[in-house]
């Protein structure tokens, strides 16, 4: 792979920190990620955000197929031109948001293997898409700041734990794959990486509906994180009066004057289960 730097000034072009790039620039650590993704001749890969291209050239000779989504039209006939260099003929460049793109047209029958350098200011967004579309997608590897990984990976009762940490940890079974260092991107990023691996899972039990409640239920909790349970719920865009909040909570063995970082996985689905019993019989 050419520099990332090498290639933008060749071209007359810069990294847009409105988009939040930073081009991983060490072919070493490129191909480290695509080597503990174990993507195989079998795999097709979504890849969010390919830019010049330092992960989806060794994808590309990993697995079958690589759709790469790019928003950056800038940067395509750049990323053609690596390919091409290469040798490399099955990858297809995509031009849009990712956020508005249909996944599951882009895995049509197949079940798809999402791999990214993640932008920070749309990380989450992203997650929350991957999760409603995850019956596609069997795995996911994602580059993160390392502050919003740990997010992620954390537990319950700790600061970090947030909505976003609940609703992902709901839908799949996360592990650190690596912490990778400024110095292996360009231009050099203030802060640390990491990538993680997401294994997707369905819930027995929770259907459409449900989950819709569900993250209905997180968000409401979590949005006065300062306030228990009883009080971050009760009106707000769930509009659940008092009194259904307090007869759901009781009714799923939680405890009003908790908060809700201190709340589990399966407490939280325990307790919109409730609520939809209880707005059910109030109606």
């Amino acid at each position: 792979m050419t520099h990332p730097g090498e290639l933008l000034k060749k071209n007359g072009l810069y990294a847009g920190k409105e988009l939040g790039q930073n081009f991983l620039s060490n072919p070493a650590t490129a191909q480290m990620i695509v080597d503990r993704t174990g993507v195989d001749k079998e795999t097709t890969v979504l890849e969010i955000g390919p830019g010049l291209g330092a992960i989806t050239l060794p994808l590309a000779r990993a697995c079958k197929r690589v759709v790469a989504v790019e928003k950056d039209r800038r940067m395509i006939p750049l990323l053609e031109g690596e390919l091409a260099d290469e040798g490399i003929c099955n990858v297809t460049i995509i031009n849009g948001n990712i956020l508005k793109t249909d996944i599951r047209e882009i895995a049509g029958t197949e079940k798809i293997v999402v791999i990214g350098n993640l932008p920070y200011n749309i990380s989450s967004q992203i997650l929350f898409q991957l999760v409603t579309i995850r019956q596609v997608v069997t795995r996911a590897f994602l580059m993160f700041q390392k502050e919003l990984a740990q997010r992620l990976l954390s537990s319950p009762g700790t600061k970090d734990y947030s909505r976003l940490s609940a609703v992902v940890q709901y839908a799949s079974k996360i592990s650190r794959v690596a912490d990778i260092r400024p110095n292996n991107f360009f231009p050099r990023p203030e802060v640390d990486s990491t990538v993680l691996r997401f294994d997707f899972f369905e819930t027995k039990g929770m259907g459409e509906k449900d989950e819709i409640l569900l993250f209905s239920v997180i968000k409401a909790a979590f949005s006065k994180r300062r306030k228990t349970l009883h009080n971050a719920m009760s009106g707000g865009e769930l509009g659940l009066t008092k009194k259904i909040v307090g007869i759901a909570l009781e009714n799923a063995g939680i405890d009003s004057s908790r908060r809700a970082e201190t709340l589990s996985v399966q407490e939280f689905i325990d307790l919109s289960k409730e609520v939809q019993k209880v707005i059910t019989n109030e109606s």
